[in-house]
């Protein structure tokens, strides 16, 4: 994913890509980074999910407009997770996306493991219920399911398709709407 997001720099696009690891607690692995300049480092996993702290730290990422200034795409957020959180995740969720920069944002999430909890990541997903559209037919967002590590690849091309095709868009800031959709609000 970072490979393609730094060939499409090349195109004149910038990439920021940022990770927030959370365990115990929410780190930021990596800065916000232009693709071309990520320097990967491994992660580890541990048996916490804090994932209302890493909510909490990707929205003070998101609002601060010397980190992801004005002009900018609309980003896309994903989290990946076993969707099981050790802390209090409500408020940061619903701080994340439904106020601010942050409610503007794409959401995609991918639940790790054998006992995914669904709840976090639907809501997390829920404010973006289109990916797509493709020859009149939306393609809708739902969570992606993995147990073993052998198919998060297909995620993450997901991920890059997403991120690719906007950005060579006209309008790439436009929620993707279907056609559907479109006719209910009288608009074609």
């Amino acid at each position: 994913m970072i490979a393609s997001f730094a060939a499409e720099e090349r195109m004149e696009t910038g990439f920021l890509v940022s990770i927030i690891v959370f365990g115990d607690r929410a780190i930021l692995h990596l800065p916000p980074t232009s693709a071309s300049s990520v320097e990967w480092s491994d992660m580890t996993a541990d048996s916490c999910t804090a994932i209302g702290a890493a909510f909490s730290l990707a929205k003070g990422l998101i609002e601060d407009k010397t980190v992801i200034p004005s002009r900018a795409f609309r980003p896309t957020v994903v989290l990946v997770s076993d969707g099981r959180p050790t802390d209090d995740w409500k408020q940061p969720l619903e701080f994340l996306i439904a106020e601010g920069r942050s409610s503007k944002f794409f959401f995609m999430a991918m639940g790790i493991g054998e006992n995914t909890g669904m709840q976090v990541l639907e809501r997390f997903i829920s404010r973006t219920p289109v990916l797509a559209e493709v020859n009149g037919t939306a393609i809708r967002n739902g969570v992606f399911r993995r147990k073993g590590a052998h198919r998060i690849h297909e995620f993450f091309r997901q991920v890059t398709m997403s991120g690719t095709m906007r950005s060579r868009c006209i309008r790439p800031n436009d929620v993707p709407r279907s056609v559907e959709a479109n006719k209910e609000e009288g608009r074609y």
